[in-house]
């Protein structure tokens, strides 16, 4: 496929401007230097006075938004862009959309661009929506005859017809994003840029959105696509880029993307994580979790295990008093969605605790497929109810690689066979003679 985006060493300098206050003025000063210039008007009527000079001082300061950023987009390429706020995703959508000139580098682009960057971005207020989808269409450089023909396919995706004769700054902000995501993606442009913008949609309205880009791909135009849900990012594109501070430090397959932008900064853990002062998903329970520890089965701590390995988490706890408890661990996926609960009472296990302690679960061939996963803790008490106590939403991080604990000819990824491989015995009978 030809290249139709090439990015070399982009860079955005922006200057800040910082107010500094050269020294502290107090307020009988102020009202000391008011009263001393009225009573100089006063005396010298004919006399003018310079104003006391001001005791702000401005300073500037460089701000780099992009640094050295190059990487090259093919035809028909869906390419996600994911980073944390800040990072300068959107500094380089504006910069692709010739909304801002760069500072340093080059952009050079093949074909026509359509952005949706922000609420009614390119919309003007007082006009209608329907004089603002023909303005959309001209700018993008279409005749009056094309905008004509997808006329129709505009107003039913965007849903919004009964007010097609209104102008949109009447339109609430769901709405004008209907419009305008209607507009960019019918008018049949060779690149189609796409921000955070389709989460003011609906959950309806934004899978709606996310089939119709994933169809503008299909059809041989590009997609870049900016968006902090990692679930949109993944199902959509198939490759994906990650800045940071400016910086791309990442373009590549979107799972091994999404993979590293998740994954924990754990420098100098060995396996065992502090939980005293971790934050809690509560305000009046108590904190009695003090720490997690993963280890191997030779009880060495780790934070990466083989699919199929042993593994053993200790969980360390102080209580004021004995209690009969249960403990729940939870392991998440990248996107938050709990794949494996482990949990004592499955085992019609009662744990007696007081005082400091901890308590080790030992996991059996851990079954999990290959990737990262969240451990999320819950305990609690059994009597005289069933009620819990503390809870930590993401006490720490592991790793499953990939491992061959079924025995099979082939090792057992999570590309497409979701996250956990469940044991299983294969018996061909034949029906001749009956069962």
């Amino acid at each position: 496929m030809p290249t139709v985006i090439t990015v070399e060493n982009l860079g955005k300098k922006y200057t800040l401007k910082h107010q500094q206050r050269e020294q502290y003025t107090a307020l009988r000063d102020v009202i000391t230097n008011a009263v001393a210039s009225i009573g100089k008007k006063l005396l010298y009527p004919f006399r003018s006075f310079n104003p006391q000079p001001s005791t702000l001082n401005l300073s500037l300061e460089d701000f780099w938004a992009l640094r050295d950023v190059s990487f090259e987009v093919k035809q028909g390429d869906r390419i996600g862009i994911i980073g944390r706020n800040g990072a300068g995703k959107s500094t380089l959508l504006k910069i692709l959309s010739r909304i801002t000139e760069p500072t340093t580098g080059s952009v050079r682009i093949k074909g026509r661009v359509a952005s949706l960057l922000e609420v009614g971005t390119g919309f003007h207020p007082e006009l209608t929506g329907r004089e603002n989808i023909f303005l959309n269409g001209a700018i993008l450089g279409m005749q009056r005859e094309e905008i004509r023909r997808k006329f129709d396919e505009i107003v039913d995706f965007a849903e919004i017809e009964k007010f097609l004769d209104t102008p949109v700054k009447r339109y609430s902000s769901g709405m004008y994003v209907r419009l305008a995501f209607a507009v960019a993606a019918h008018l049949e442009p060779e690149i189609l840029i796409v921000d955070e913008v389709l989460a003011v949609g609906d959950v309806q309205f934004q899978k709606k959105c996310l089939g119709k880009m994933g169809e503008v791909g299909r059809e041989g135009r590009t997609v870049l696509f900016v968006s902090h849900n990692m679930a949109a990012v993944s199902k959509l594109c198939h490759r994906a880029i990650i800045l940071s501070s400016g910086r791309l430090s990442y373009f590549g397959k979107t799972e091994d993307a999404i993979s590293q932008y998740i994954q924990c900064d754990q420098t100098g853990c060995s396996g065992k994580m502090d939980l005293r002062a971790t934050q809690r998903d509560h305000d009046n329970r108590e904190n009695l979790i003090t720490s997690i520890s993963i280890l191997k089965s030779d009880r060495s701590e780790s934070l990466e295990f083989l699919a199929g390995e042993d593994i053993i988490i200790r969980i360390e706890y102080e209580v004021d008093q004995e209690i009969s408890a249960y403990c729940q661990i939870n392991f998440l996926n990248y996107l938050g969605d709990r794949v494996m609960v482990v949990l004592s009472t499955h085992n019609a296990s009662v744990l007696r605790i007081s005082g400091k302690g901890c308590i080790e679960c030992l996991l059996k061939d851990l079954r999990l497929l290959s990737g990262e996963y969240a451990i999320s803790l819950e305990f609690g008490k059994l009597f005289p109810q069933k009620a819990w106590i503390d809870y930590i939403p993401e006490a720490i991080r592991v790793k499953v690689n990939i491992g061959n604990y079924l025995g099979g000819a082939e090792w057992i990824n999570s590309a497409g066979h979701g996250a956990v491989a469940q044991k299983s015995e294969w018996v061909v009978r034949s029906v001749e003679g009956g069962w």
